[in-house]
């Protein structure tokens, strides 16, 4: 990915790819648009893809490949065991993370199930920079509890800081103080922090990190699932970083680890994932889990066919085009909406553009989960499908009080070589207009609400009769637009 300026002085990403596969997309009518909400209950997961017209839900398992992953794809060789497209990914992750052993597994969070189940016992404690919805969810499953400890720039909406995603070293030397090492499970490091706007971490503070848990003998355990961006805004943020290259910046993060997962619907441009260790004690303790939870050792859950395409994949993201094009797009996105005085996350991260819902809907209530309302309004004036990362994707206290995320954000996710620049045009266009609407937006209230990862399946109802004079606002000023 290429940024280049325009005679007019504009600076423009410029995509290093062209697209030689489409697949067409619709926008229904406001109406329409209108009905499929709220049967959807309001909650953006529920939505039907033929409702939609840009999914910037997740960039989970949407982005696109490339023409050598579907090439790859037709060489796939089916043994149930021995099979050699599993060697050629364990040699690819032997090449570009430096680690001896590999476990394969369907996605992310079957990562962290195996993880958790081997290491987090009772009582244990996991410091990590942020948590995720299903890493934390595994942890207090096996008994364990989370503690964050990112640094304070961390948790705020704007600032200059270029690595919001750090570690703050300081607590967590307080923490193992406090607690003593033996209680610590592991500590987790999450690189492009999803749940905070995809902000990022800087090697230096993994190095010192790092050090911490090897004089206090914890495992250091880190998410890659969103190393792509972080690998991005390493070598462009960091100085000393700025002569490495993207494969070199790579192998030092593994070297400083002793266990690494991710989500290959994220790294790699595929499905699946997977953990990789040098420790072989570690690795014959998830063996077993694999195979009982998901598959031989040679697929663990994944088809070979992706295993073909992961293994090309993780090769492709050593190269700088490719992990370039998400985070300038973003901030393309960003810069443009904050210019015409939209709240964002700044500065901007990876994974997608930030909405503050907070500032953005200041008259809704945490109660009445602004960030979800935001989500429900986009996607009426718009079509565009985005994430509530709020309160709502929070879990309920045990004695049933409500947990109020530290930050009320709307992800629009920007999904790798899949929109064009006009595209992410017209989304800054709907949500301009919307925020010069935002007093028309009210809030949501539950109707039916899981026990457990509500955001997935929770269904919601406007707290008013708020969308009907939003639709009526937009016709208004729109007339027979969709």
């Amino acid at each position: 990915m290429a940024k280049v300026k325009f005679h007019s002085g504009e600076a423009v990403p410029l995509e290093m790819h062209k697209v030689r596969i489409v697949q067409k997309l619709s926008l229904a009518p406001i109406e329409r648009r209108l009905e499929a909400i709220r049967e959807a209950g309001n909650n953006t997961f529920l939505l039907k893809n033929r409702d939609i017209f840009l999914d910037m839900l997740t960039d989970s398992g949407v982005n696109a490949m490339s023409d050598k992953q579907q090439a790859a794809m037709m060489e796939a060789d089916d043994s149930y065991a021995g099979s050699e497209t599993f060697t050629k990914l364990e040699n690819k992750i032997r090449d570009i993370f430096q680690m001896e052993y590999f476990l394969p597994v369907h996605q992310g969070r079957a990562a962290e199930n195996i993880i958790s189940r081997v290491f987090v016992t009772p009582g244990s404690i996991v410091p990590m920079n942020y948590h995720f919805t299903t890493s934390k969810a595994h942890i207090v499953l096996n008994g364990g509890s989370v503690e964050e400890i990112i640094i304070d720039e961390g948790l705020q909406v704007t600032s200059q800081c270029p690595f919001k995603g750090d570690m703050d070293v300081g607590k967590l030397q307080t923490l193992i103080s406090t607690h003593g090492a033996a209680k610590i499970a592991y500590v987790r490091i999450e690189t492009g922090t999803n749940l905070i706007g995809g902000q990022p971490h800087s090697l230096a503070n993994l190095r010192e990190v790092s050090r911490v848990c090897r004089k206090n003998g914890i495992l250091l355990v880190f998410d890659a699932s969103l190393l792509a961006d972080n690998l991005h805004f390493i070598k462009d943020r960091e100085a000393e970083c700025r002569g490495m290259s993207v494969r070199d910046i790579t192998k030092a993060i593994a070297g400083l680890t002793d266990i690494i997962y991710f989500s290959a619907r994220k790294l790699g441009c595929a499905r699946g994932g997977g953990i990789c260790t040098n420790s072989r004690d570690a690795f014959m303790k998830m063996r077993e889990l694999v195979t009982l939870y998901e598959g031989f050792l040679t697929y663990g859950g994944m088809s070979i066919r992706e295993i073909e395409a992961l293994t090309v994949g993780l090769e492709e993201t050593m190269d700088e085009d490719m992990i370039s094009q998400g985070p300038q797009f973003i901030e393309y996105m960003v810069n443009d909406l904050a210019r015409q005085g939209v709240p964002v996350i700044t500065p901007a991260g990876g994974l997608g553009c930030h909405l503050d819902a907070m500032a953005f809907l200041p008259h809704v209530p945490q109660t009445e989960y602004p960030a979800g309302a935001l989500a429900s309004a986009l996607y009426l004036v718009s079509g565009v499908r985005g994430m509530e990362r709020g309160s709502i994707s929070e879990q309920r206290n045990e004695d049933g009080s409500e947990v109020y995320s530290n930050m009320e954000l709307l992800r629009l996710a920007v999904p790798r070589r899949v929109f064009t620049l006009s595209q992410l045009k017209y989304a800054v266009d709907r949500i301009v207009w919307l925020y010069q609407n935002r007093d028309l937006i009210g809030g949501l209230k539950f109707v039916e609400e899981p026990s457990m990862l509500r955001f997935f399946f929770g269904k919601l109802e406007a707290t008013s009769g708020w969308q009907a004079k939003l639709v009526a606002k937009f016709r208004k000023d729109f007339g027979d637009s969709l």
